[in-house]
């Protein structure tokens, strides 16, 4: 939805033969809308002037085009209530209302017939074929409605443009931020904390049903040809304002947190934004954080209501923000088998017991041995109960806490080692975690835990690395890997790595002296330390335990190796490591590194990527807002 961070510009240039246009200014501070009336002879064929200057009155048939979305769906709500005949376009045949697309002008055809207005709305990011479905609008219908937005962007120019070369009787939205842009904050809100940028900007966000309102009266009314409404709320409100109202609402306090910029704009492309929309939405909160936007009386003057202030619509809105008293969704096997058993089931929500917390999980991450979990391979060495649910990463935000906890409160962010992470909420003892690193997005430290806490045992604990030692990371291109040879060169090892071309940039732009392509390349011998952190056959791991000198040691998470200097070994949770880890990372010490990341819902593929060897590095899974 629109966010604009300077007011409306000009409204879309209109050419023609013979154009007369009248002005009228609003007098209050910001306010630019404009009424125009134009009469051209090279626009308008005969019929067309015949119908505007015969007929008069409300119109009888409106079609609505974004009749499901947060304007469009209130529109047609409000015609109907005033006696409205209202046909809602959709693409799709099984749903009720008139079937057609607006990239296909000629489906528009029969939803047409006999319609007299239509409200515009245009979903795509271009103009293209804009001017082809008005040409099919003006030869059936007298009037258009069209939204565009305050911010007036390249295609939405073009389309005003050309609905005011259309011959139609003709009226364009141009609305400031929408109040319900603040829905993006739902997953926020029940921990009692807003966490983003730019808290000060400031703006008047306008109820979706004003806008609505507006539209129906340039709908049904006369008068309104050639205006451009520009649409504010009544008030200006900062961001941190919007936040404390909805908390107002909801009954308890819900408080601003400022995050950097670019740690905002990770944390909404870890969650599926696209970039584009971010940076967009990004740029127009700093600039109005120095130039607050514009307040228009616009709402009031055509409705003859005042506009609805952002305490209304938070009032109105609460239950999107209470957090859900029964069910999530979580990624559960019912049986071993291939990636097929993992299933997304709507579960009860677990609640927290003595010493628990209940944690909103930001984000999992994958970990390669969930392969073996989920065939059942790893029954003897870790156990589960099924139906089991899967995900032993977790980052998120705490919500709840069961009796006897004081480490953490509601609102904090959190990390740790846990049964049960690839859902929307898990719940785990407090003791067992640590707070998230704040340098980084609470999704992207998902990818600490399992991965960060073998790599530091597997280096410090049982290799016992040393300055001046040559250390061999064998799966250097991996998860564990990637924090392996960081934490190596931390101890002042000449860290040499194995890696697949695909992945040796990254491994030596984390520290290794040397990368190897084990794929073509042999392996050099005389190691002090052979780290083995990948599968590999007997065979292999028998030729890695001859790379390391007489006295060396060998360590190995994956394969066992057959040596006596060879240790294999599980890691555990602590989050004592834990904390050292995040502090590493928040000290600009160690890298985080995310190769790809996921809804919940496509888990079973990356299983299926992973059994065939098309995965590298961490992969992050992120259950909210999973379709």
């Amino acid at each position: 939805m629109p966010l604009d961070p300077r007011g409306a510009g000009a409204s879309g240039a209109h050419d023609g033969h013979h154009v007369t246009e009248h002005v009228h200014a609003g007098s209050l501070s910001g306010e630019t809308y404009a009424y125009k009336e134009q009469t051209s002879a090279h626009w308008l064929s005969l019929v067309r002037l015949l119908r505007l200057t015969s007929e008069g009155g409300s119109m009888s048939v409106v079609l609505v085009t974004g009749a499901t979305g947060r304007v469009g769906r209130h529109v047609v709500t409000q015609l109907r209530e005033a006696g409205v005949e209202v046909r809602a376009l959709t693409r799709d045949p099984g749903k009720s209302g008139f079937t057609g697309d607006l990239r296909d002008p000629k489906s528009l055809v029969d939803a047409l017939d006999g319609v007299e207005a239509v409200f515009l709305v245009w979903p795509f990011g271009t103009a293209e074929g804009a001017g082809a479905v008005l040409e099919v609008v003006a030869q059936r219908a007298r009037r258009v409605v069209y939204l565009s937005s305050a911010a007036v962007r390249d295609h939405e120019r073009e389309i005003e443009r050309l609905v005011g070369r259309s011959g139609l009787e003709w009226t364009i939205l141009r609305p400031h931020a929408f109040a319900a842009n603040a829905l993006r904050w739902a997953d926020q809100v029940p921990a009692g904390v807003v966490r983003e940028s730019y808290g000060k900007a400031a703006m008047s966000p306008v109820d979706e049903r004003d806008i609505a309102a507006v539209a129906v009266r340039a709908l049904l009314d006369d008068g309104h040809h050639g205006a451009t409404h520009v649409l504010t709320g009544p008030e200006s409100l900062t961001q941190a304002d919007q936040a404390r109202l909805i908390g107002e609402a909801l009954g308890r306090p819900v408080r601003w947190h400022e995050l950097p910029p670019q740690a905002t704009r990770d944390r909404l492309l870890a969650s599926g934004w696209p970039p584009d929309a971010t940076d967009a939405m990004l740029d127009a909160q700093a600039a109005l954080v120095e130039t607050p936007g514009p307040t228009t009386s616009a709402v009031e003057d055509v409705t003859g209501t005042p506009a609805r202030t952002f305490r209304d619509w938070a009032r109105d809105h609460a239950h999107a923000f209470r957090e859900a008293d029964d069910l999530m969704r979580a990624a559960r096997i019912h049986e071993y088998g291939e990636a097929s058993v993992i299933r997304y089931d709507e579960v009860p929500r677990p609640r927290p017991g003595s010493g628990e917390v209940l944690i909103e999980v930001a984000a999992t991450s994958f970990n390669p041995s969930e392969v073996g979990l989920r065939l059942g391979l790893l029954d003897g060495v870790l156990p589960v109960t099924l139906p089991h649910t899967l995900g032993w990463d977790v980052s998120g935000r705490v919500v709840e806490t069961g009796a006897g906890v004081t480490e953490f409160a509601p609102g904090d962010q959190v990390i740790g080692l846990v049964d049960g992470a690839a859902a929307e909420y898990t719940v785990a003892s407090a003791s067992a975690l640590a707070r998230a690193p704040e340098t980084i997005p609470l999704e992207a430290a998902a990818a600490v835990p399992v991965a960060g806490l073998t790599a530091w045992q597997a280096v410090f604990e049982h290799a016992r690395v040393t300055a001046g030692q040559r250390v061999l990371v064998n799966g250097a291109g991996g998860g564990i890997g990637l924090f392996a040879v960081q934490l190596a060169k931390r101890a002042g090892a000449t860290v040499i790595a194995t890696a697949s071309p695909r992945s040796r940039d990254a491994v030596r732009a984390l520290g290794a002296d040397e990368v190897v392509d084990y794929t073509r390349d042999p392996l050099p011998g005389g190691m002090d330390v052979v780290l083995n952190l990948a599968g590999i056959t007997p065979e292999a791991a028998g030729e890695l335990a001859a790379l390391a000198r007489p006295d060396g040691v060998i360590v190995t998470v994956a394969t066992p190796i057959d040596s006596p200097r060879a240790t294999h070994f599980v890691s555990r949770n602590d989050p004592g490591q834990l904390a050292e880890l995040v502090a590493l990372i928040d000290a600009g010490r160690l890298t985080v590194e995310i190769a790809e990341s996921h809804p919940l819902t496509g888990l079973h593929h990356i299983h299926l990527r992973a059994e065939s060897g098309q995965t590298r590095g961490k992969i992050i899974i992120i259950p909210k807002g999973t379709p």
